[in-house]
């Protein structure tokens, strides 16, 4: 029965995984290109009861030993990089990605990050920046005299100045995709970076080699459902409670069999 409540115990602290990544999934609703997380967990090990028989002649039959099962544990919280809705802003720095692809950010550590939220902004020198202050790679310089500024699909930066009609081109936006997204490293801030497991980056053009285009003035909403999350949320919270039961109920068994007397 002390078998039980360990095993129930794992159950219960897989469940309290299970609703930390909902949580973060719920908080996150309303953050630009956040990408929603899944808990994937795994049977423990199982502990093998002898159950040979013997059979004709001596001889040992042939039988299934039984195999007692240890508990379940977390292996790990994987991003799902399906697209979130596009939300029209008509703001000339705001960006979705169509499609796969990150824009890449240059790190104050001097690594480069990865990001799907294009909620960009000019720093003091005119330079594209995220909300943190980190560089759009490659660099774009928008000029102060700017009165406008275009993106392609293709991710061609023209500008045109004041009291000028010819537009000029300022900058070129690369997005980069990897062979394994789901590999990649959450740092926080809407950044990702490079891991093994994700493979090497990528970098082309918006539209070229598989990789997404890019939209001006919109911008790529959360891709958790709130629904989903709530129905997920209910499940995690009824595996804990009957998890918690378990306990409950070997720790009963185990107080008749102390109690237990001869007549």
């Amino acid at each position: 029965m002390s078998r039980s409540m360990w095993i129930a115990a794992t159950g219960m602290m897989a469940q309290q995984m299970n609703i930390d990544v909902i949580s973060n999934n719920l908080a996150n609703v309303n953050t630009v290109g956040f990408k929603k997380s899944r808990a994937d967990f795994e049977d423990l090990m199982y502990q093998k009861i002898n159950t040979s028989q013997m059979g004709a002649e001596g001889k040992e039959a042939e039988s299934i030993p039984l195999q007692i099962g240890l508990g379940v544990r977390s292996v790990g919280v994987p991003k799902i990089y399906t697209e979130g809705a596009l939300n029209q802003t008509n703001r000339d720095l705001d960006i979705a990605i169509e499609g796969d692809g990150f824009f890449q950010v240059q790190m104050p550590d001097g690594d480069m990050g990865y990001t799907r939220a294009g909620n960009f902004k000019k720093d003091s020198d005119g330079y594209l920046v995220t909300p943190d202050g980190f560089v759009l790679s490659p660099a774009i310089q928008i000029p102060d005299d700017v009165q406008s500024v275009f993106i392609s699909a293709e991710g061609r930066v023209t500008a045109s100045k004041v009291g000028e009609t010819v537009s000029i081109e300022i900058g070129q936006i690369q997005l980069v995709a990897f062979p394994n997204p789901t590999g990649l490293e959450n740092v926080g801030r809407n950044i990702v970076k490079q891991t093994g497991a994700s493979g090497e980056p990528m970098i082309d053009n918006p539209g070229v080699a598989g990789i997404g285009t890019v939209s001006q003035g919109y911008l790529e909403n959360s891709n958790v459902d709130i629904a989903e999350e709530m129905i997920k949320m209910i499940i995690a919270q009824r595996a804990y409670e009957i998890n918690s039961k378990a306990i409950q109920s070997s720790d009963e068994m185990m107080s008749l069999a102390n109690n237990l007397k001869r007549g």
